[in-house]
């Protein structure tokens, strides 16, 4: 799945090929993609007509600002944006074509079909599903130790699974919590609310560092991740711990195991990462 970094490359790569860019049509092949509105018409009305001002993100999500309404898109796990010429052969798994005034298309991709769209207006936009249970921002002003560690006081869950609650914090997904964890010295099955103060800045210094240097890099390509110029990330160069199952840890040279935590592959050192509380 996509996670922050990924889903930043993506704006980053979009925005100056679609930014005043009018939307002439709308072509929806699979319409269950699209949540709100749920009558795929009523979808193709409101957005005809509409031109691309900016896109921003807001954890994991999309958010294509359009003239009068926004467009929220979440990726899932296979979801992909890309920019064709009018004409250009479609593939079996494009759902949604938003038909361009300047002869290209911006398409949606999914193998899967688990992507979502919901269409806002500016007022419903931060106090409607999907984004108004989200938690803080890692870059912005609101994630600071204070806040992490009164959160984390709060639960009882072990401490992977609570950084991965979009409600705590948002953005982060298996593959970065694994890497913060690894960099924090915790072990991702410390119980949340046994995390010290201390420990706090030391998960969100490392959470943010972790974000910011896989943006830098382009996200990781595990997987089948691609940013929207069909560009693969390089961040998975550097991974410290995730999918090192077996590899020698490069600060200890103990070797990296793999469990499962809250159902999720669960990656650390134990030697590094001792389960202390």
């Amino acid at each position: 799945m996509p996670e922050l970094p990924e889903v930043e490359t993506v704006r980053r790569t979009l925005e100056p090929i679609i930014n005043k860019k009018q939307i002439e049509d709308v072509i929806i092949h699979y319409p269950g993609i699209i949540k709100e509105p749920q009558d795929s018409e009523a979808f193709k009305q409101q957005v005809i007509g509409q031109t691309f001002r900016n896109i921003d993100r807001l954890g994991k999500f999309l958010m294509f600002n359009l003239d009068d309404y926004t467009l929220v898109s979440h990726l899932r796990m296979e979801g992909k944006y890309g920019v064709f010429d009018q004409g250009e052969p479609l593939d079996l798994h494009t759902h949604i074509i938003f038909v361009l005034n300047d002869g290209k298309e911006l398409r949606y991709r999914d193998v899967r079909k688990f992507g979502t769209m919901h269409l806002k207006t500016p007022k419903e936009l931060l106090h409607t599903a999907p984004l108004n249970k989200l938690g803080v921002e890692p870059f912005s002003e609101e994630f600071t130790p204070e806040h992490l560690y009164k959160r984390l006081q709060k639960t009882s869950r072990k401490v992977k699974p609570a950084l991965l609650d979009q409600a705590i914090v948002t953005g982060l997904g298996n593959i970065y919590v694994d890497e913060v964890l690894y960099w924090s010295q915790i072990h991702p099955e410390r119980i949340a609310h046994t995390i010290t103060f201390e420990e706090s800045k030391q998960l969100r210094f490392y959470t943010i560092k972790v974000l910011q240097d896989a943006i830098d890099k382009g996200g990781s390509s595990i997987r089948s991740y691609l940013n929207s110029l069909g560009e693969v990330g390089m961040f998975q160069l550097q991974i410290s711990v995730y999918g090192k199952e077996g590899e020698a840890c490069k600060n200890c040279s103990t070797e990296i195991v793999k469990i499962k935590v809250g159902g999720r592959g669960t990656h650390f050192c134990p030697n590094c990462q001792p389960l202390t509380k």
